[in-house]
């Protein structure tokens, strides 16, 4: 009897630590989306938190990265840029997904603040490396690179 209350009492506690583990996945512990852009890094109490502060225009978060004017994007860029204002419609499935900022380079904001758009690359049969991310208070970012640097996009410029 006791070898199979053992038994009974190890798959209870097998079972209760599967579903901590899935609670913590669900409720923000971790997660993800593809394309390797996250929030996993960017909450932790490490890293490097940069200003989200109004810019002299007041309109937009000022992120403290270097800028792009919009006249400097390449064609893709710009034509995305027009997508993206215009509410799309978008030529990729993965338009407007969740941006989490795993890399921890944009500003430090609550998830689901920043969406993702692919800016076509002449020549490449897949999306490419080239990304707007867009927040919601109007800020947006170029990266080239699949997020290894941003942008801070200069519209109107």
């Amino acid at each position: 009897m006791s070898r199979t209350w053992r038994n009974r009492l190890q798959l209870v506690g097998g079972l209760l630590l599967i579903l901590l583990a899935a609670w913590i996945v669900v409720a923000g512990g971790s997660g993800g989306d593809s394309g390797g852009s996250g929030d996993g890094g960017a909450t932790s109490a490490t890293s490097e938190t940069r200003s989200a502060a109004p810019s002299s225009g007041g309109a937009t978060p000022d992120s403290g990265l270097a800028t792009i004017a919009e006249s400097a994007l390449p064609p893709e860029g710009r034509e995305t840029l027009e997508l993206i204002r215009s509410g799309g419609p978008f030529p990729y499935d993965r338009d407007g997904i969740t941006f989490q900022n795993r890399e921890g380079i944009l500003p430090s904001q609550q998830r689901g603040y920043y969406r993702e758009y692919t800016v076509p690359t002449p020549g490449e049969d897949d999306r490419g490396a080239r990304r707007i991310v867009g927040g919601e208070a109007g800020d947006r970012y170029y990266t080239d690179d699949h997020y290894d640097s941003f942008r801070q996009i200069e519209e109107g410029q």
